[in-house]
């Protein structure tokens, strides 16, 4: 396949950026265009509902230095969002009036938090948080805020949770779930999360359906309880951007993601996806599956570099992602089924240090590590080695010889 002449990556996040760093590190001389929506460089998302949020950095994690594009001979149009692709003139329309043809295309236009469905789900008051500029927003919100409602319990809403304490304002978590994070983690290291937010104060509405955002805004339980806040969040998941290729005739698959091949190809010749739209027929588990973390864009963003340059590797990383909330750090590794699989934990879930391992048929699924950090290689090697291991094992023995 001949070298292309120009790329043409769509959507300027952390997996856009890094597919353009990754072609030119390649040696790639052709032209490379890198369009994003947000008015600002690529940025890594971890750090707004961590140190942004908390007040300890008033920037991200940028990607690379503001020279770096300019340096790299990257165009780089931010505040620019493409509008259509018409895949046989191999052509992208943007909505500053501009036509770009490419030889390859990448699409990594990510996510957009989901919105509550319920009446006065669009009230302009309630806070989101994915950009840079959210993340300010909300963390003045939050330092003027006496009360703080968040819907929703998962990932963001746990980190803004920890976020708005830090504030020192009172807090309340609405979820229809019982424990929070028990689709990831299962109910006995969900419970652990719970238990710790608890104690810094957070006051849980598990179990509770929010019917409606009432003017204020506040929120109206199917209970018919009403509860009232000076700022509402509402972090009920993200929605991959998959608009813009589903317009395009690209296939979709059952979780809303557009469908690649194990190499990140579509069905189109020569476009790509990476990042949270991406889902990725992973071959270690014989199925597509779409992952919404930073490794993920980022790993992607650079492994599909050396297919727009002509060669067909599949992506076969392991899911990967960590989160900070009060003095808990923890990283998981692997995908994991906490409803069918086996728990095993290994140290102390009251102290909060301990290894959590998921075992299906004697192999390990996932393993997560919290609050403590010398394993992490083993605990890579557990995951990725397809090694039969005893529970027994896991909990006691030296996990260094699995490395």
């Amino acid at each position: 396949m001949p070298e292309p002449h120009k790329i043409v990556i769509v959507g300027a996040g952390l997996g856009g950026a890094s597919a353009a760093a990754a072609v030119r590190e390649r040696g790639y001389t052709g032209d490379v265009l890198l369009m994003g929506s947000d008015r600002h460089r690529p940025y890594e998302l971890p750090p707004l509902s961590k140190g942004v949020l908390l007040g300890n950095a008033d920037e991200p994690d940028w990607v690379h230095e503001e020279k770096f594009y300019a340096d790299k001979d990257i165009r780089f149009t931010p505040g620019v969002t493409a509008t259509r692709i018409e895949l046989g003139a191999r052509l992208v329309l943007d909505d500053a009036g501009g036509e770009h043809r490419y030889d390859r295309l990448v699409l990594a236009t990510g996510s957009r938090p989901r919105t509550l469905p319920v009446p006065g789900g669009d009230d302009p008051g309630l806070y989101t948080l994915r950009t840079l500029d959210d993340a300010l927003k909300l963390r003045s919100a939050f330092a003027a805020a006496g009360r703080v409602l968040i819907v929703g319990a998962g990932w963001i809403g746990s980190e803004a949770a920890a976020a708005a304490r830090a504030h020192d304002t009172e807090v309340t978590v609405v979820d229809p779930v019982r424990v929070p994070l028990a689709n990831v983690l299962g109910e006995t290291v969900g419970g652990v999360f719970r238990d710790l937010h608890a104690e810094k104060g957070v006051h849980w509405r598990l179990g509770e359906q929010v019917a409606e955002i009432t003017p204020g805004p506040g929120i109206r339980l199917a209970s018919g309880e009403e509860l009232t806040a000076d700022v509402v969040l509402i972090a009920v998941g993200a929605a991959p951007r998959v608009e813009l290729a589903h317009a395009a005739g690209l296939e979709l698959s059952d979780d809303g993601g557009v469908s690649v091949d194990a190499g990140l190809r579509t069905a189109a010749p020569d476009v790509y996806a990476v990042g949270d739209i991406a889902a990725h027929f992973h071959p270690r588990y014989g199925r597509r599956i779409r992952v919404e973390h930073w490794a993920n864009a980022k790993d992607q963003g650079a492994h599909v570099a050396q297919n727009l340059l002509g060669e067909n590797e599949p992506f076969l990383a392991t899911p990967y992602f960590f989160t900070d909330q009060y003095d808990l750090g923890c990283e998981y590794r692997g995908l994991a089924d906490p409803a069918s699989d086996e728990l095993v934990v290994r140290g102390d879930l009251a102290a909060r240090e301990f290894t959590a391992f998921w075992l299906r048929d004697g192999e390990v699924t996932a393993a997560m590590n919290v609050n403590m950090w010398d394993d992490g290689d083993a605990l890579a090697a557990l995951v990725d080695g397809h090694q039969k291991v005893d529970a027994a094992w896991l909990r006691e023995g030296d996990l260094s010889n699995a490395q």
